[in-house]
């Protein structure tokens, strides 16, 4: 009980430094119950919302559209023809936004709504260039555009844009400049003898004629790291989707997680490598900069000499690895990991659905707390007092109490809903003070 005391003090002195008034703490809890109230009711536009709110931190968008796919909302890639600046809700889904494409601005994304008003969709990536405002999208905003998908809907492939982007470019800036000036073709003039055949023998000859876009396109991994490029994340796949579950089990934390870690702190952490440099330090060691990224956010990881040596063929860029290190908070907005050693991780398929399982037998529910009662020695008021304490601490998990007797086996009772518990630490120090130090059972 002491210890509990003590902890307790701990906490409440560490959160005097960012303690409030009764009219503060109003106002929190009532933006906590509508917050929980949209989530519960309206998952889908709170997620859209929630991620909108964090376009401008690199790290919190692949977090929380994470966290939208494990809720069952699909994250759908930025599109040209139907995005907004914001992300949004799509038939139950989320449509990326385009403020959220890198090197887009808040200025390209009015342009291009504007020509969409205007005109209807985009057929393709010339009529994107001839419709849309060339001073508000320039050449780097359209890069970006088609290596993250934008240009899915269009029917053309990435790479085969990217070939013919500089003349579709061109061609588009030509046609709004001619436009300018009031220069049309000469065959904007002519009479074809009047009729409607003739205006479409007019607008058949106006027509620019440009060359198909190639069919080529990337491999995978080109594709995703393109994407990654462009929106600081995977979308259309992730090499750690298929092992996800079968990596936390091996894992300390998350790498979202590491910011909480305290410095110097000891953690096994997972992901893919997504980019690695080495230099030569001044003493003529060799050192890696690397970024490992996960579903839920990435880090920068630092090895050193002996560790570089021997763990350097595991640190190559695509590869899976499972690393151990230390946390170093360089400042207060950068964590980074220095590793001390690195393992390749390819889960066998047994592997991987073992841990889907589990994963999924978590979502069930929580795991219950057992608790052993030995009957032997009880003060009378014991029950009671158990009773009292399982209902100061409401929660989830289901409370299964094992009472052992001097006359045999013992005898299991799963308690009903209403005595179902938050198994917090304190919780379980109560039930040791109150049965005893081996009330609990490790299950």
């Amino acid at each position: 009980r002491d210890q509990v005391i003590e902890q307790l003090w701990a906490t409440n002195v560490k959160a005097a430094d960012y303690s409030f008034n009764r009219s503060h703490a109003a106002c929190y809890a009532l933006i906590a119950y509508r917050t929980a109230w949209l989530k519960a009711n309206y998952p889908a536009e709170y997620m859209a919302a929630l991620i909108s709110s964090v376009m401008s931190t690199k790290d919190k968008v692949p977090f929380f559209a994470t966290q939208a796919e494990q809720m069952g909302i699909e994250i759908l890639p930025p599109d040209v023809n139907v995005s907004d600046h914001d992300f949004v809700v799509s038939n139950g889904n989320i449509r990326f936004g385009l403020d959220a494409v890198k090197g887009v601005g808040y200025a390209a994304v009015e342009a291009i709504k504007a020509a969409r008003h205007d005109g209807g969709p985009f057929a393709s990536l010339w009529d994107f260039c001839a419709r849309v405002d060339a001073r508000a999208v320039n050449k780097k905003a359209i890069e970006a555009l088609i290596k993250c998908g934008a240009f899915g809907s269009t029917g053309s492939t990435r790479m085969g844009m990217l070939m013919v982007l500089e003349q579709a470019q061109g061609a588009g800036q030509k046609a709004q400049q001619d436009l300018e000036i009031g220069q049309g073709s000469i065959f904007d003039s002519l009479d074809f003898g009047g009729g409607a055949g003739s205006n479409g023998a007019a607008a058949a000859f106006a027509a620019p004629a440009h060359p198909p876009i190639p069919p080529e396109e990337f491999d995978q991994p080109e594709l995703l790291a393109i994407e990654k490029e462009s929106i600081g994340l995977f979308i259309s796949a992730h090499p750690l989707k298929q092992v996800r579950e079968a990596l936390r089990e091996v894992v300390d934390c998350s790498l979202s997680e590491l910011a909480q870690r305290k410095d110097k702190d000891w953690v096994s952490a997972g992901g893919i490598i997504t980019a690695a440099k080495k230099i030569r330090t001044r003493n003529g060691e060799h050192m890696m900069f690397a970024t490992l990224d996960d579903l839920e956010g990435c880090v920068e990881i630092l090895v050193f000499g002996k560790a570089l040596a021997e763990y350097e063929g595991a640190l190559d860029v695509d590869s899976v690895v499972v690393v151990r290190g230390r946390v170093d908070h360089k400042d207060a907005d950068k964590t980074c990991l220095v590793v001390q050693s690195a393992e390749p991780f390819v889960p066998t398929a047994e592997e991987v659905e073992r841990a889907r399982a589990t994963a999924l037998t978590r979502k069930v529910g929580p795991e219950p707390l057992h608790v052993r009662v030995h009957a032997a020695g009880l003060p009378d008021s014991a029950i009671s007092d158990l009773k009292h304490l399982l209902a100061n601490f409401p929660g989830e998990s289901e409370v299964v109490l094992e009472f052992h007797l001097r006359s045999g086996d013992p005898l299991t009772l799963k308690l009903g809903p209403s005595y179902r518990v938050a198994p917090t630490p304190t919780l379980r120090a109560e039930l040791e003070h109150v049965l005893g130090p081996a009330a609990l059972i490790a299950v």
